[in-house]
């Protein structure tokens, strides 16, 4: 008698989760230059002068705006640089780091 042998083949499929985003909020305020806040965003979240420029109008228009959006330890990362630096320079710079929606 013949024998059929079977192969069972188990397939097993990973799902990569994309990390949560989060943006990085900036504030206005009546006391950190403009000159202050573009180079912050150009230096610590890498954006181009023009694209710094615009943000930093938004901000001194609308009071808020994103930086940048990052993985969670990076968000805070950068939100933390950003606000060293501006303790040490005597700029009361505000940002806050919120889950993205």
């Amino acid at each position: 008698m013949e024998q059929q042998q079977t192969s069972s083949k188990t397939s097993t499929r990973y799902r990569i989760k994309q990390p949560i985003q989060y943006d990085v909020i900036i504030h206005n305020d009546d006391y950190t230059t403009m000159d202050f806040v573009v180079m912050i965003l150009e230096s610590i979240f890498n954006k181009t002068p023009n694209e710094a420029t615009q943000i930093m109008l938004f901000v001194h228009e609308h009071g808020e705006a994103v930086a940048g959006t990052y993985i969670y330890d990076i968000a805070h990362s950068k939100a933390d640089k950003a606000m060293a630096l501006a303790r040490a320079e005597g700029f009361p710079l505000q940002l806050s780091v919120n889950q993205k929606i």
